[in-house]
């Protein structure tokens, strides 16, 4: 299986790996997903990043955020950054919001 999966415009990846890059378990990550407590959101790479995908995923003070490749699904890139003792700043978050 790739490490992420896209079909008609929808992503699939292994809660696994998510709940790695935010430092949880994987039941938690389920369990805050379905709270609202984590949500995810997806850019589509222009320029330079065409045929990419930036998939940002986050919590109440941690951002994890994976590129992947549109024709093979892999990770090229992984990052996460937390913001200890405080909220996510809104530069951290979705564009615009």
């Amino acid at each position: 299986m790739k490490s992420v999966q896209l079909e008609n415009d929808t992503f699939q990846i292994d809660a696994d790996i998510v709940a790695e890059g935010l430092r949880i378990s994987p039941n938690s990550l389920r369990e805050e997903m379905r709270a609202g407590r984590i949500t995810g959101f997806a850019e589509r790479g222009t320029g330079a990043d065409a045929g990419r995908h930036r998939l940002s995923f986050l919590s109440g003070h941690r951002r994890f955020r994976v590129v992947i490749d549109d024709k093979t699904g892999e990770i090229i890139q992984r990052s996460s950054i937390a913001f200890e003792g405080s909220s996510l700043p809104g530069s951290a978050r979705r564009p615009g919001s």
